[in-house]
């Protein structure tokens, strides 16, 4: 199987509500790696280009300010099938709708209060990885720990 690299975004409703702990492990759990990771606040124009694809819809303006209010955690994970599994994870947009068992279902609060956000395909997350990291703030996993291992 294919290793993958996946953009999730903590939102700001996670962060303001102390999830981003809980999050975080449960992506941990389904054996993703993080490889890249900042705590941030979002400039408007880095927010218009990563939701290009909603222009001119009438939910954006309001996205746009929400995900500019505040800190939000925005992560790379990696590990086989981590698009697929990261989805699996947070569940369906709308918590009323997600798993049960998944970060939506079990935190979410509203279709626009849904903790975080996750590439959706592997046409999306090189794209929307670049938006948000330069390459030299990733790290190949498999070397760092092999490293690691070696010096310890």
């Amino acid at each position: 199987m294919a290793v993958e690299r996946t953009l999730i975004l903590v939102k700001p409703d996670a962060v303001q509500r102390g999830l981003t702990g809980e999050i975080l492990s449960r992506f941990e759990k389904r054996g993703l790696k993080i490889v890249g990771a900042k705590f941030m606040r979002v400039e408007r124009t880095l927010a218009e280009q990563h939701y290009a694809e909603h222009v001119g819809k009438p939910f954006l303006p309001g996205l746009l300010d929400f995900i500019t209010s505040s800190p939000l955690l925005a992560m790379v994970l990696e590990g086989e099938r981590a698009i697929e599994l990261a989805r699996q994870t947070m569940g369906a947009t709308d918590p009323g709708k997600a798993a049960p068992g998944s970060i939506r279902a079990d935190l979410g609060l509203s279709v626009g209060l849904n903790l975080v956000h996750g590439s959706d395909g592997p046409e999306s997350a090189p794209r929307e990885i670049a938006l948000w990291f330069d390459e030299s703030e990733l790290i190949d996993y498999k070397q760092a720990t092999e490293q690691w291992l070696i010096e310890s």
